[in-house]
């Protein structure tokens, strides 16, 4: 995969990025993808403390903390709580959507 694509966002769920692809992704150094995997924010898909690879739904999560963090200068905690938090708006907005559909 070329840094390109993945920087625009173009990553299939099948694909994996190592540790210096994905923090190139989220425009951060490995240190601060480490250190969100160290805090539990980010679960890395496959790997240990020594190789570690990343799906599309950790790069999809990481970019918004990074951008929490950005944004209102939240510490890894808080934009860790604000991540979650909208992780499960967009899950209730599934399950609202499926039970309109029945």
């Amino acid at each position: 995969m070329t840094q390109s694509n993945f920087e625009a966002g173009l990553l299939f769920d099948e694909m994996q990025l190592t540790l210096d692809e994905f923090a190139r992704a989220c425009r951060r150094d490995a240190q601060w993808v480490k250190d969100r995997v160290d805090a539990e924010l980010i679960r890395a898909a496959v790997g240990n403390a020594i190789v570690m690879q990343f799906s599309s739904v950790d790069l999809i999560r990481a970019r918004r903390l990074a951008n929490v963090e950005a944004m209102f200068e939240a510490n890894e905690d808080v934009a860790g709580l604000v991540v979650d938090l909208i992780e499960e708006v967009e899950h209730l907005r599934k399950e609202l959507n499926v039970a309109k559909l029945r």
